[in-house]
């Protein structure tokens, strides 16, 4: 028996010129991007259509991009598929919640433009990077973490066996390399982020969107919505804002996320948004046999 879960990704799947095809094409498209403009007071999808990839690179940017693009594929193009759950990286479970009914199209949007901001402000005010980390367990990189001193850095993304991205300091994640290359990695590859997302860095960020988060009125999910720090199903309101508040400096066990969807009988997987191929890419290094599907219009 087929059971179904929609995925949506978060920073990094930015495309230049994401939506434009969608919104030309179809009318109840068109209606939630100028929805969507109207309620930012400003045209992010002109900046979808038409914006170079730096500019989509900036945070304040990718995040309502990337989660807009999201949503209205699932609203539009996926709305004849009910999913048995749902899970989101990172941005992405703000997008995962919205396909869930456990938050309206305009809430989910008004606290990931905060989010953005607030993430934004935090770069700006606590300097930091992200780096790819390839060829080491995950136990490994996260013991080669702590022995780097005076610095933060800390595993912060699970996303894959043989993946994980490492998120702190600027001195801390040069030094971090070094240590990991020694130790056998196979690269360390930086990613072009604002910031180290995922990190205690981003605190301040994290004190600003609590308190939106915790005036927002959540409802119950049409279906599980894994969450990204415990990769556990949740359909509790209440459970779902304090995790969601948690997340911005936690890991993201995206691995673990996937490996719990499997357990509990997930056997087809559709990516949302996005140029359709970063999930796509880290569930066939954890199981090249479960089918998965992109919905990327």
């Amino acid at each position: 028996m087929e059971k179904a879960a929609f995925l949506f990704p978060g920073q990094a799947s930015q495309f230049p010129g994401m939506g434009k095809e969608l919104y030309e094409q179809n009318h109840e498209a068109r209606e939630l991007f100028d929805r969507a403009d109207s309620l930012l007071g400003y045209s992010l999808s002109e900046t979808m259509f038409s914006g170079s990839e730096e500019v989509l690179r900036q945070t304040r940017i990718t995040q309502p991009s990337v989660f807009l693009h999201s949503v209205i594929n699932a609203l539009v193009n996926a709305r004849n598929l009910t999913p048995a759950g749902v899970a989101g990286h990172s941005l992405g479970e703000f997008s995962a919640l919205v396909a869930a009914g456990s938050l309206s199209f305009e809430d989910g949007l008004k606290l990931v433009n905060i989010r953005a901001h607030a993430m934004q402000d935090a770069c700006e005010q606590n300097p930091g990077t992200m780096a790819a980390v390839l060829g080491l367990d995950d136990e490994k990189i996260e013991l080669l973490c702590r022995q780097v001193e005076g610095e933060i850095v800390l595993a912060a993304n699970f996303n894959c066996p043989g993946q994980v991205v490492i998120s702190g300091s600027l001195q801390g994640i040069t030094e971090a390399e070094k240590v990991l290359l020694e130790a056998g990695a196979k690269r360390v590859i930086p990613i072009s982020v604002g910031g180290a997302f995922h990190s205690p860095l981003m605190e301040p960020a994290r004190k600003k969107l609590e308190d939106a988060i915790l005036s927002t009125p959540f409802l119950n999910p049409i279906c599980p919505v894994y969450q990204n720090v415990d990769a556990e199903a949740s359909v509790d309101p209440d459970a779902i804002r304090q995790k969601l508040v948690a997340q911005l400096t936690s890991p993201v066990l995206w691995s673990q996320t996937m490996k719990n969807m499997f357990r509990d009988g997930f056997n087809r997987f559709i990516e949302i948004g996005g140029n359709g191929t970063v999930l796509s890419g880290f569930l066939k290094r954890i199981d090249k046999n479960i089918p998965i599907n992109a919905i990327t219009g």
